[in-house]
């Protein structure tokens, strides 16, 4: 027969473990009810001033990157900026349009296992961004082997009508999921 004690158990375990496991299964509407990082995002200084602005793409479920505008300081002239120092096609990239966040993968509001350039220097960092839950507000952090050693900044989401529609909206043909670099 069946014993009502070890059934009561098996019960008890069960709904534990259900009520305490990640919401990996979560059903689809739920899911997409989940705020993205997909979108214009506003990068400012200590004062509070505008430094640049950045558009996230979702292409097929890898999250990039592109610098879409950079608000120079008097006399410079962001249109003559290229990426001298960087790497592949990218060497000698115009830095407004060039894409420097790659690889993301997004898991709840965070995304993780991608690489963020500095168009500066050339360098490539490991990198993280966290979307708060609200969908405003966006930090993100590269950082050398961990995240320990690395820095963060924090973007503000700017409406989706403030650059033409198109304005760097493509994803770049050389995005890990287009040429299945990473895995």
């Amino acid at each position: 027969m069946f014993n009502v004690g070890i059934m009561k158990r098996l019960v008890t375990a069960v709904t534990a473990v259900a009520l305490c496991s990640p919401p990996a299964a979560l059903p689809a509407a739920e899911r997409a009810a989940q705020p993205t990082a997909v979108g214009l995002w506003e990068r400012d200084d200590s004062s509070g001033m505008p430094v640049a602005w950045f558009r996230i793409l979702d292409c097929d479920g890898v999250y990039e990157g592109k610098i879409v505008r950079i608000f120079p300081k008097p006399g410079e002239d962001p249109s003559k900026w290229r990426c001298t120092e960087c790497e592949g096609d990218q060497k000698n990239a115009p830095v407004i349009g060039i894409t420097f966040i790659k690889g993301m993968r997004k898991n709840g509001l965070a995304y993780q296992g991608g690489s963020i350039l500095d168009p500066r220097s050339g360098s490539v960092y490991n990198a993280l961004m966290e979307l708060s839950p609200d969908g405003q507000q966006l930090e993100v952090r590269g950082y050398f082997a961990i995240p320990l050693l690395g820095q963060s900044e924090m973007w503000k989401r700017i409406p989706a009508n403030s650059l033409p529609p198109g304005r760097f909206a493509s994803c770049s043909s050389s995005s890990p999921s287009r040429t299945d670099i990473r895995q």
